[in-house]
């Protein structure tokens, strides 16, 4: 018999069974920090010893989500990776600071709760957890008749690292003379979707085809998640060879390094010092989007820049050529002009 909270849209056993499925998916994110499992009003994280055996412990915390890039998921009916884009949002954000990523909770709201799909979702939060060096140890899912339509989910995450605050990346470390390395994104990452979807709406794109240029049909080339940053920098976060970090997200390499830079300098970047991926280009040209805006929005193909001093630049690049990590010199922080960032034409 359907019980009446069911006619009203919301199914409690299809909730049991997902949360019953996914116990098994995130257990194998857990390190022993660890303290019981799913289920409690709470989730619980220890800090160990080994953990808090710093000078002054700094807890750093993060959320976000991932925007209007589940659109096209949903459309396509592909969720197998926007769970990687979810914590890659937090976790390359918390890392930025120069913390050891700790735990990661997600939060999922739905329309219809499916167990295959929610089951799908949450892998690939899984899989990005342990991308990011991190513990996922809670969440909450909830089925929304009414908020949003049948297919129609959404989610956020909310990611948690420690440091010592002797050791904190920002601003205040950075020296004029500093050199920017620039790694590589995997394309259009988790921002600026908003402008993806108009032009492929305008320009009447097909999400199909395998336009010149790139290696698979083009809603596999935006649906490709965020790159997860955390093996290859946390090394040298712990070497001490960083000065900052800037995660190139909404805002483009322009407002992310300013945020980087002090106010007495200016970062100089040289655009031609990479190459910009196709799938910037197609959805430039197809949208006839001037370069200054495509700057502004996306990160047309760095995904995180490392400042670094001149006397560390050798250790650094040989560390990332050791972990075969694409990299370039993309540009240096010099004495303040009229702007924190400049594009050195």
């Amino acid at each position: 018999m359907t019980s009446q909270y069911e006619q009203a849209g919301v199914n409690i056993h299809a909730g049991e069974e997902a949360v019953r499925d996914i116990k098994a998916i995130v257990s194998q994110t857990h390190d022993g920090n660890v303290l019981g499992g799913l289920g409690g009003f709470g989730a619980e994280y220890e800090l160990t010893s080994e953990l808090v055996n710093l000078e002054q412990p700094v807890l750093i915390s993060g959320t976000d989500g991932v925007g209007t890039k589940l659109l096209l998921a949903i459309e396509a009916e592909k969720h197998d990776t926007i769970g990687i884009d979810l914590v890659a949002m937090c976790a390359n954000d918390v890392l930025a600071q120069g913390a050891k990523p700790l735990f990661f909770l997600d939060y999922l709201g739905l329309g219809e709760l499916e167990p295959d799909k929610v089951m799908t979702i949450v892998k690939g939060i899984a899989t990005g957890c342990r991308q990011a060096g991190l513990s996922l140890i809670g969440g909450e899912m909830a089925e929304m008749p009414g908020i949003y339509r049948s297919k129609d989910y959404d989610l956020s995450g909310f990611a948690v690292g420690i440091a010592d605050n002797s050791r904190l990346l920002g601003a205040m470390k950075v020296q004029e003379g500093d050199l920017l390395l620039g790694l590589a994104s995997s394309g259009v990452h988790s921002n600026g979707y908003s402008l993806v979807r108009k032009i492929i709406q305008d320009a009447d794109l097909d999400l199909n085809k395998v336009y010149p240029g790139l290696k698979q049909p083009l809603i596999d080339e935006l649906l490709t998640p965020t790159t997860l940053y955390y093996h290859q920098v946390y090394p040298l976060i712990q070497a001490g060879n960083l000065h900052a970090l800037a995660h190139i997200t909404g805002g483009g390499l322009a407002d992310n390094l300013g945020r980087m830079i002090p106010s007495e300098l200016t970062a100089v970047i040289d655009p031609t010092s990479w190459q910009v991926p196709t799938i910037f280009n197609l959805l430039q040209d197809a949208g006839q989007i001037s370069t200054a805006e495509m700057r502004q929005v996306f990160n047309l193909g760095i995904g995180m820049v490392l400042v670094v001093s001149p006397g560390q630049i050798n250790e650094v690049r040989a560390t990332l050529e050791q972990q075969q990590t694409a990299y370039q010199m993309i540009g240096k922080v010099v004495k303040r002009r009229e702007q924190p960032v400049q594009y050195q034409e």
